[in-house]
């Protein structure tokens, strides 16, 4: 699906998505990434929902974060929440889902000017 950009200029936002894709500013990923409206997009190196722990998600405790999407892959996983402590003790809102509603949750957040950050689960290499 193609994603249509909105107030996004000189930020990272979602331009489209697939099956085992995802494209930021229209270039296509097919690895796990984090992303973040003005920072570059990084891999994340979490390959399936049960990768999910306080460890790969406590990198981001310290950032000057509102929300954290953590996308689950194609469907949507339960994670516990004492994954996300660290976040939440950091008072930063946790909203887990499934990697395309994740991308779109993202642009909408990204266009009322959130502070927000995606952890998308994804395949197992570039484009």
């Amino acid at each position: 699906m193609k994603l249509h950009l909105d107030r996004f200029e000189g930020q990272n936002a979602f331009t489209g998505y697939g099956e085992d894709y995802v494209a930021i500013n229209g270039k296509a990923w097919q690895t796990s990434v984090v992303v973040f409206p003005d920072r570059p997009v990084e891999h994340w190196p979490v390959t399936d929902a049960a990768g999910i722990d306080a460890e790969a998600l406590a990198f981001l405790a310290p950032l000057p974060l509102e929300i954290v999407l953590i996308g689950t892959g194609p469907r949507h996983h339960l994670i516990h929440p004492r994954v996300w402590a660290p976040l939440a003790a950091a008072r930063i809102g946790v909203e887990v889902m499934d990697t395309r509603a994740a991308c779109r949750t993202y642009n909408i957040l990204l266009a009322e000017g959130r502070k927000v950050a995606a952890t998308l689960i994804l395949g197992v290499g570039p484009i």
